[in-house]
């Protein structure tokens, strides 16, 4: 991309499928296809280009913590020489894919503990704010916080992995007027001031559910992770609309009112996930702007491919870190940063949308945020493309109510046996017995977010909580409850049909099939992701 453009961005764009329109990416796991759309009917939204990323972070982060938003004193004024600081920071689920080093987690912690040497703290904890998801590796965390910051630490126990399942280290703040428990990390909760570092890949992320969820645990996830929020969440991205975004910010009333202090810091990257220049730069283009070099270097990576074992594929695509520029830095009191952070991600990936279309068709690609150096098991699947992407939109869903959407992923039936091992029993004892939501959390939550042997792993392996297949499949519940019927193209057959959707070998037949939904001439609009952008559904 040339340095002008870099500077003036491209805003999204909504193209109309003509008969010249060149065939279409669509992301395929640990692969690739090209796909032709039918002219005259429909239409592919594109991400914006990324925006330009600030000149200096280290400068910027530096100006967050002294000038902070709301009514929050400077960093520097709330530290005392003698108090009792934690600093929780997002876990290995943010970005995706991992941002190359130095990760702005690192950065920023780096300028918290200069601060707070400066002014005498002395007693600091870190901890990686899990909730329920499996603990992060040494490595993950050195990636995420840099080796200065573990190499410090680690040697006297004081970066560690949020432990929801520790007796004695959760604690109940109260109860919100609705019923909700309020649970968090109980060092988070007798700390005289909590610093929290967020990432906020997309507008869900950061606010309160930083850590009235990331410190929390199932006593209090499980008021807003369950199938009736879910299908009122409309969507979670759209924070007015989503009962999720409000069940979180009454949890965090809760904690702010019981006098915990946090000092929220927010940023914002850009989508430069695959980069300007590169092996999988033509990946970040439209497709008729691909030069000689692009389709060269993209045939070139179909033929390595189809050489490559399933192993090495995921191998070599989990290895890849994204360029990502750092767009936006704030700090300070929770819900003022947010109003902030927010308004910054939609700057990146708001695209407007005219209308809402019969079929909607996603290629999902590899990663996702619950199996980052692993494997996308169908479970996960279907919450990439039904929890997330369906849910990206603001407004109104891109796809009408009984309309269709049609995936394209292998979808294997394969789980990673230690980082999912509750996931093979909720998709073999389950998922053969009901795929609605609702039957599986009155019937069988509890037994597996109670399950000893479950809690054992999640605490001293690198297992999902025993729960977390459940919450994921909820994830998909306003897609369920919205569309008539779903479709994967190039999937396992048996794997999909235990999910209950239809299974097609071509993107022609899965038309075929959703014909019997929306008609022989239905229209239909290609979500063209990652990079990630977001519909503004008019």
């Amino acid at each position: 991309m040339p340095q002008n453009q870099r500077k003036h961005p491209r805003p999204g764009l909504v193209l109309d499928v003509d008969r010249t329109t060149p065939p279409i990416l669509f992301h395929h796991g640990e692969g690739f296809r090209m796909e032709k759309l039918p002219a005259g009917r429909s239409r592919v939204l594109y991400p914006a280009e990324p925006l330009p990323g600030v000149s200096n972070p280290n400068a910027s982060i530096r100006d967050a913590l002294e000038n902070p938003l709301g009514d929050s004193p400077p960093l520097s004024a709330l530290l005392k020489s003698g108090m009792k600081l934690t600093i929780a920071f997002d876990d290995i689920s943010l970005p995706l894919p991992p941002m190359r080093k130095p990760d702005i987690r690192q950065r920023i912690i780096e300028a918290v503990l200069d601060t707070a040497a400066a002014s005498g703290v002395d007693d600091v904890h870190l901890i990686a704010a899990l909730a329920l998801h499996r603990r992060m590796t040494e490595s993950e965390l050195r990636h995420a916080v840099g080796d200065r910051v573990y190499d410090a630490f680690a040697p006297t126990g004081a970066i560690y992995n949020h432990d929801a399942e520790d007796p004695e280290g959760m604690t109940i703040i109260g109860t919100t007027p609705h019923g909700e428990e309020v649970q968090i990390n109980k060092r988070a909760a007798e700390s005289d001031l909590i610093v929290y570092v967020n990432i906020n890949l997309v507008s869900m992320d950061g606010g309160w559910k930083s850590t009235a969820t990331g410190l929390s645990g199932y006593t209090a996830l499980r008021h807003h992770h369950n199938p009736q929020t879910m299908v009122e969440s409309k969507s979670f991205m759209d924070q007015e609309n989503s009962e999720l975004h409000k069940s979180n910010w009454r949890q965090g009333k809760v904690l702010k009112e019981s006098g915990i202090q946090v000092f929220q810091i927010e940023t914002t990257v850009n989508n430069n996930t695959f980069g300007y220049d590169g092996p999988l730069a033509m990946l970040q283009k439209r497709e008729w702007e691909w030069n000689f070099k692009d389709r060269i270097s993209f045939l070139g990576m179909q033929a390595g491919l189809k050489r490559m074992s399933s192993t090495s594929k995921r191998k070599s695509f989990q290895g890849w870190h994204s360029p990502y520029e750092i767009t936006s830095v704030q700090a300070g009191e929770v819900e003022a940063v947010h109003k902030m952070t927010t308004e910054n991600v939609y700057k990146q990936h708001l695209v407007q949308v005219e209308g809402q279309t019969d079929i909607l068709t996603m290629g999902l690609p590899y990663i996702c945020p619950y199996n980052v150096n692993s494997v996308m098991n169908p479970i996960l699947v279907a919450c990439l493309g039904l929890g997330y992407f369906f849910n990206m939109y603001k407004g109104k869903p891109l796809v009408r109510k009984g309309g269709v959407v049609i995936m394209t992923h292998p979808t294997p039936w394969e789980f990673h046996p230690v980082h999912h091992p509750s996931y093979i029993d909720f998709f073999e004892r389950v998922l053969s017995e009901t795929t609605d939501p609702a039957v599986m959390s009155q019937k069988y939550e509890k037994s597996f977010a109670e399950d000893d042997w479950y809690r054992h792993l999640y605490r001293t392996s690198y297992a999902y909580h025993g729960v977390h297949p459940f919450y994921m499949w909820y994830w998909c519940a306003h897609a369920l409850d919205h569309l008539s019927e779903v479709i994967i193209v190039g999937g396992n057959q048996e794997a999909v049909r235990r999910m209950g959707f239809r299974s097609a070998t071509t993107l022609q037949d899965a038309f075929e099939i959703a014909s019997d939904s929306v008609g022989f001439s239905p229209t239909i609009t290609h979500y063209h992701s990652p990079p990630i952008l977001m519909a503004d559904v008019s």
